[in-house]
């Protein structure tokens, strides 16, 4: 005898800001091995720890060959994801990351409950999500970050964990992407 299909569905009305965000990061040389395995343990005892805004916190494995593993999160609203990202340890991951991506590349793709979607790819060759079929501009000036991408109102709540200046030395001039 068939049983019935339990068909099913969410009601978010609970969570009216929600921001989904995809992130990955994908092996390009034999050092991103290490590097790999290394965010592993930081990345799991930060989901661990609860920041306030984080909802829920899964791992994912893209691909095998090349390694290209990553996560899935659910953060209550942008401001929460945004204090996060900007507080410790996920800043001083960030700066190092910035500096030095260790073998690899690394992506997050957010999707904003209001409506909007942001992405940023760091050294990756490879096109994944959006980057297979949009044009691909510099992250700089008016795309440096999330906040901007989105054009969202208000200031953030703490300085970015590097800055464009930092990252890049004088931009002014650079890559002419300033909104009108």
């Amino acid at each position: 005898m068939k049983s019935e299909v339990k068909r099913q569905t969410v009601d978010l009305s609970g969570y009216p800001d929600l921001v989904v965000i995809y992130l990955g990061m994908r092996v390009k040389a034999m050092t991103g091995i290490k590097t790999l395995i290394g965010f592993g343990p930081k990345i799991s005892k930060s989901a661990d720890d609860r920041p306030d805004g984080l909802l829920l916190h899964e791992n994912l494995l893209y691909s095998l060959f090349p390694p290209h593993v990553g996560m899935r999160q659910y953060w209550r609203d942008f401001e929460s994801l945004e204090k996060w990202t900007r507080s410790e340890p996920h800043r001083i991951w960030w700066q190092q990351f910035l500096r030095n991506t260790g073998g690899t590349g690394f992506w997050h793709e957010a999707y904003f409950m209001h409506g909007g979607m942001e992405a940023i790819y760091i050294d990756i060759d490879v096109p994944v999500g959006f980057a297979a079929f949009a044009p691909v501009v510099p992250a700089r000036q008016a795309m440096f970050s999330a906040r901007r991408r989105m054009d969202m109102s208000g200031a953030p709540s703490s300085d970015a964990p590097l800055s464009e200046t930092d990252l890049y030395g004088n931009v002014e001039g650079r890559d002419q992407l300033s909104k009108p």
